[in-house]
């Protein structure tokens, strides 16, 4: 891997045992329309993922639900063999059905034919880290996840797996999952409007575990509002790298995974990450979420 000259904003953080830079890339939108089937450029897809470890990121987040199977292996033919350096999350917790739908898949069996099904996609025999995603696609459900959480935690057992986290949880979910095995990682929605990890994430970060934020359709889109854009326009910025930045800015443990299917909006993406924002700004931005 050749890292890039200029450092990645937002300095580094720790996934388990590996210290990553906190500006990472999220594969979700390398497969096709609603993450079902290839990309229509299979060449792009992979001059992404090659350019995105060239400028220096080694936190790539995917899944074999995606596509279903497509960016683990776009990832594979890009990367593989892959650099010590670099760290490849993925998710199990969830199948796809052929209206494009994620139908849950929890049951031990499910728990063990998923986290089988990234190794051999991704050709690995180990998993950096796998988290478990709950909820649906309307966000995350109270209720226990002690089942598949702990068929997931005899796999790292069995040495399949080497980091565990939670996807799309509640905070009660992330304390019972903490207290069956320790957990690196939490990856919910979360963004400048949706606030509601606001507690969770403080509280995490007081012990040093990651929290890392997705989106609803790969970005923003819903996020409208007059003072992002007035920040923006001062900063002569895009929305998305000033919230990109207010993320960076929120907390020392928020690592982020911006996707993107463009070389061009990768290298956007990660220069409007480094925006240096105000307390003024801060202090406007705070505001759309409350």
């Amino acid at each position: 891997m050749t890292a890039t000259s200029t450092p990645l904003p937002g300095g580094t953080a720790t996934l388990g045992d590996l210290t990553v830079p906190r500006f990472g890339y999220g594969a979700m939108q390398l497969a096709g329309p609603w993450v079902m089937g290839p990309p229509a450029d299979h060449d792009g897809a992979l001059t992404v993922l090659r350019e995105a470890v060239e400028l220096g990121i080694t936190h790539i987040d995917t899944s074999a639900a995606y596509g279903p199977r497509i960016t683990n292996e776009l990832i594979r033919e890009a990367l593989h063999p892959y650099s010590d350096s670099l760290l490849v999350a993925t998710k199990v917790g969830a199948n796809r059905d052929a209206q494009g739908g994620w139908p849950a898949a929890r049951q031990p069996e499910d728990i063990r034919t998923q986290v089988h099904e990234n190794l051999e996609t991704l050709r690995l025999d180990v998993l950096d880290l796998v988290n478990l995603r709950l909820g649906d696609a309307q966000g995350p459900l109270a209720g226990s996840l002690a089942e598949p959480f702990e068929t997931l935690v005899e796999l790292q057992q069995q040495g399949l797996i080497r980091h565990v986290g939670v996807s799309n949880a509640t905070a009660e979910q992330v304390a019972e999952a903490r207290s069956i095995a320790p957990n690196v990682c939490v990856q919910n929605m979360y963004n400048l409007a949706f606030r509601g990890d606001d507690e969770l994430i403080d509280a995490l970060a007081v012990d040093g575990i990651a929290y890392v934020p997705f989106f609803p359709h790969g970005g923003f889109t819903p996020l409208q509002s007059s003072a992002l854009s007035a920040v923006a326009a001062r900063l002569d910025a895009s929305p998305m790298s000033v919230a990109l930045a207010w993320l960076l800015q929120r907390s020392p443990n928020v690592l982020l995974i911006p996707g993107t299917s463009s070389v061009r909006h990768l290298r956007e993406n990660i220069a409007g990450a480094g925006l240096a924002l105000s307390p003024a700004d801060i202090v406007e931005l705070d505001q759309i979420g409350r």
